[in-house]
Order: structure tokens, then sequence, then C-alpha cells
């Protein structure tokens, strides 16, 4: 039976029988590789979500989907969507439980990436590729692309004083960050920031007449307009949303 015979009777039966995904395969991708696909960015904005996780073949509904499912998604062929194609499922997360905005920005959580297996005209099956979290009804896709792993540049210039961005935020809003975790700043290529850009990281601690202190180093390994994404190379203490960073430039 062919994945199309295979969607077709899927969305046929009465009642829908459940379907289950030929068994998962290792990725064989590096780990750091696999870390920085499953890493957070920054919205200041809702993202578009027009192509979405819709649910699953499970003979009862499931918010939260895992390898092994077969996951429905709301396009198919009239929308471009091919068998083998790959893409992100992703959830935008914003710090306070209301509208996304500039003083509401948002985490975009990267909860996987997905293999369309079956297709027909208005929807699709997929089964899931590697998962960074659970996958979740209605999280919203964005066509995959092998991330490439900085390499910092053994220069170490010092760091640029009086051009302070912040520390946001990281995956599902957390606040605190040791070495090898990933974490965004407020900086972004607006600022000067290119994907590879080494940073110090500094706390203030409120006393009068005192140097900032110098909590460790992280390097930048995705970068947007207004925001990037670095990964802590170096830490003396934890990172705290609110820290400063400098870039080494």
């Amino acid at each position: 039976m062919t994945c199309r015979m295979l969607l077709a009777a899927a969305l046929m039966a009465a009642p829908v029988a459940a379907q289950r995904a030929p068994a998962p395969e290792p990725t064989r991708l590096p780990p750091d590789v696999l870390s920085l696909a499953c890493a957070p960015s920054l919205a200041f904005e809702a993202p578009p979500t027009p192509l979405r996780v819709t649910g699953s073949q499970n003979p009862s509904p499931r918010q939260e989907l895992g390898p092994g499912d077969l996951i429905t998604i709301n396009a198919g062929t009239d929308n471009g969507i091919d068998v083998g194609q790959e893409y992100y499922t992703r959830r935008a997360v914003p710090i306070e439980k209301r509208r996304i905005g500039r003083d509401n920005p948002a985490t975009i959580r990267t909860t996987g990436w997905i293999r369309i297996y079956a297709v027909d005209r208005q929807m699709s099956l997929a089964t899931i590729v590697y998962p960074c979290d659970s996958i979740e009804v209605s999280d919203y896709l964005e066509p995959f692309a092998l991330p490439t792993v900085p390499t910092p540049s053994p220069d170490r210039p010092m760091a640029q004083r009086g051009n302070y961005g912040r520390v946001v935020t990281g995956n599902d809003n957390r606040r605190s960050f040791g070495k090898g975790d990933y974490f965004v700043v407020d900086r972004g290529s607006d600022h000067g920031v290119t994907v590879g850009a080494q940073f110090v990281v500094y706390r203030d601690q409120q006393r009068p007449g005192n140097f900032l202190f110098e909590l460790g180093e992280a390097v930048a390994v995705t970068v947007r307009p207004e925001s990037s994404t670095l990964l802590i190379t170096l830490s003396r203490d934890a990172f705290l949303a609110g820290d400063y960073v400098a870039i080494r430039k």
C-alpha cells in the first residue's frame, strides 16, 4: 500500500482506526547540531502559523505527541506539501499570558522536526524525526534546515563597553542558565552581531564605585535583527535574566 493509499484509508475509515508510524530511526547527527536545532529564539510579534499540527492518528484525542505517532497537518498537495519534506515544529511562548508585543516578547520554542509521510489534497500525515520536547496540537511549522554550528574565532578582542545588551529569556521562559545552555539577548544584526560573535556576560552588584562582575562568556549561534541566541561556553556563576552582555569587538 502506498503512502497516499494509507492516508486515504486513514481519512476515510469510520470510525478512524489508529495508525502507527514507522519505528523512529536515529538521526546520526552530532549532539551539538541536535542541541542547536532545538535552541530558542525571540519574537516581538506573533509568528504566522498557516501550517499547523492539528492532531494525530490515535484512538483518543491527545494534545501531546511523540515518536511513534502519526501527526496530522492541516495542508496537503494543494499547498505544495509532498512526501519526504521536513519541517520544524515550533511554539510561541510569551513571557506573560497576553498578546505578544514589544512589551511582551515570546520565546520561540522548537519542539522538534517532522517528515511528511503521506499526503492528500488538503491534509497530510507526518512522522517525528527528532523530538526536542513533546510536540503539541497547534504547534506551527517552518521549513527545516540543518543548522551549522559556528566556530568561534581564536581572537579575543576587548569587550565593547558602553553598548551593553541584556539577557532576556530561554526555553519555556527560563531565567537562569549554566554552561552549555542557550539563552536569548536583546542584541542582533541591527547592533552588529554576527553568528560566531563572542560575548562577555556581567552582573551589576548594585554597589557604588564597584566594577561589573564578570560571570562568563557565550557565543552567538543564531542572529535576528533585534535579538540573538547565545550558547554559554564559560560560566563562573549562573547567568540570570537581566544580566548584561557585551560583544567582543
